[in-house]
C-alpha cells in the first residue's frame, strides 16, 4: 500500500515562493495589457475624430428626433388620461345625484304602494284629491322608470370611460418607455462624442471646427457674441409676409443660444425647437419634430426657397434650419455649436417648406 501512496507534496516558502508570486503577478499583468490592448481605442488623427464625432452627431440628432417625437405622444397622452379622468369624476357625481334621486323616489312608493289603490279610493274623504295625488303618483312613476334607465346608461358610459382611461395609461407608459430609451441613445453618443474630442488638443478643435464652419468644440463665446450681434442678412428683409418675416426675426435674436438636445427655447434649443419656437412667436404652431415639420405647409424647391422656408437636411431627415436668404440659414447644429448662421450647402439637401 506504501508503494501507491501519492508524495507528500512541497510547501512553497522562502525564495522559492517569492519567485512563484513574482511570476504569478508577472503572468496577470502581461494578461491585463493583452486585454487592455484588445480593447483601447485606435489612434486617430485630428481629422479622424472630427470625423467620428460628426457621425456620432448625426446619429445623436436622428435619436434626438424620436425623443422628440416620443415625448409630444407621451405628453398627449398624459393629458388625455387627465381629461378622461376628469369626465370620469363628473359623470360619477352625476351618476350618484340619479341614484339618490331614483332612491328617495322608491322610499316614497314603499311608504304608500302597501295599500290596494281601490282600498285607497274608498278610504279616502275626497275622491277628487285622491285621483290627483294618484295621477301624480302615475307621472312618478315613470319619470322613475326613466331615471332607472339613465341610471344604467350612465354606469355603461362610465365602465366605457374606465376602460377608454386605462387603455390610454397603457399608451402612455409605452411612451415613457420610448422616451428613456431614445435618451439613453442621445446621451451615449453624446457621451462618445465628447470623450473623444478630449483627446484633442484646444487648437485641434478649434481647426476641426473652422474646416466645415459648422462650430464645433473650439466655437468660442467671442464668436458666437458677434454672429448674435450680426444684423439681418438683406434677404431677411424680403419675406414673402408678416408671419416669415417674424420668424426669421426670432431666429436671428436666437443666434448664439446654446445648443440643448429636446430644448424650445427660449435660452437654448435644439434643431426641430428653434424652428417651432421661431415660428410659434410669429403665431404659427409647427409640429415638434423634423419629419413632421417637412409634411407643414407646401413643399418648395431648392430654387424656389424664400426667407421663413424650413430647410432640411440627410435622408432621414434628421435636421432642420431656417432659411434666411443669399444661400444662407439659421440653424442650431450640435452640442459643440451654438445657434448660427451657416450656408445650406454645407449639409445633404433633403427638402424645404413654406409652413408660412
Amino acid at each position: 500500500m506504501a508503494a501507491h501512496r501519492k508524495p507528500k507534496q512541497r510547501s512553497l516558502s522562502g525564495h522559492t515562493a517569492r519567485t512563484a508570486a513574482t511570476l504569478a503577478l508577472a503572468s496577470a499583468a502581461t494578461a491585463t495589457a493583452f486585454e487592455g490592448t484588445g480593447h483601447a481605442d485606435p489612434k486617430l488623427s485630428p481629422s479622424e475624430v472630427k470625423a467620428k464625432v460628426d457621425e456620432l452627431y448625426r446619429e445623436a440628432e436622428v435619436a434626438t428626433e424620436k425623443y422628440n417625437g416620443a415625448k409630444e405622444k407621451a405628453d398627449g397622452a398624459e393629458r388625455a388620461l387627465g381629461d378622461l379622468r376628469d369626465e370620469a369624476a363628473r359623470r360619477t357625481d352625476r351618476l350618484n345625484s340619479a341614484r339618490q334621486g331614483l332612491g328617495s323616489l322608491a322610499t316614497a312608493q314603499y311608504r304608500t304602494g302597501a295599500i290596494d289603490p281601490s282600498v285607497q279610493l274608498a278610504l279616502s274623504s275626497d275622491p277628487d284629491e285622491f285621483l290627483d295625488r294618484a295621477s301624480r303618483a302615475d307621472r312618478a312613476g315613470h319619470r322613475q322608470a326613466a331615471t332607472a334607465s339613465d341610471v344604467q346608461k350612465q354606469l355603461r358610459g362610465l365602465d366605457q370611460l374606465h376602460t377608454e382611461a386605462d387603455d390610454t395609461l397603457a399608451d402612455l407608459k409605452s411612451r415613457q418607455a420610448d422616451l428613456r430609451k431614445h435618451k439613453k441613445t442621445v446621451t451615449g453618443k453624446l457621451s462618445e462624442a465628447k470623450r473623444l474630442l478630449s483627446r484633442l488638443t484646444a487648437e485641434e478643435r478649434a481647426r476641426a471646427a473652422a474646416d466645415d464652419g459648422r462650430g464645433g468644440a473650439g466655437d468660442s463665446t467671442d464668436r458666437a457674441a458677434r454672429a448674435a450681434s450680426r444684423p439681418p442678412a438683406p434677404g431677411a428683409a424680403k419675406a414673402p409676409n408678416s408671419r416669415a418675416s417674424a420668424a426669421v426675426s426670432y431666429a436671428y435674436k436666437a443666434l448664439g443660444s446654446p445648443y440643448v438636445w429636446g430644448a424650445t427655447g427660449p435660452n437654448a434649443f435644439d434643431c426641430s425647437g428653434l424652428t417651432q419656437a421661431a415660428y410659434r412667436a410669429a403665431g404659427v404652431s409647427l409640429p415638434r419634430t423634423t419629419y413632421a415639420q417637412i409634411d407643414t405647409g407646401r413643399r418648395v424647391s431648392r430654387g424656389e426657397l424664400q426667407p421663413g422656408d424650413l430647410v432640411f437636411f440627410y435622408s432621414g431627415i434628421s435636421h432642420v434650419g431656417i432659411y434666411v436668404g443669399d444661400g444662407q440659414m439659421i440653424h442650431a447644429p450640435n452640442p459643440s455649436a451654438p445657434v448660427r448662421l451657416a450656408p445650406i450647402s454645407q449639409m445633404p439637401f433633403a427638402g424645404a417648406a413654406r409652413v408660412a
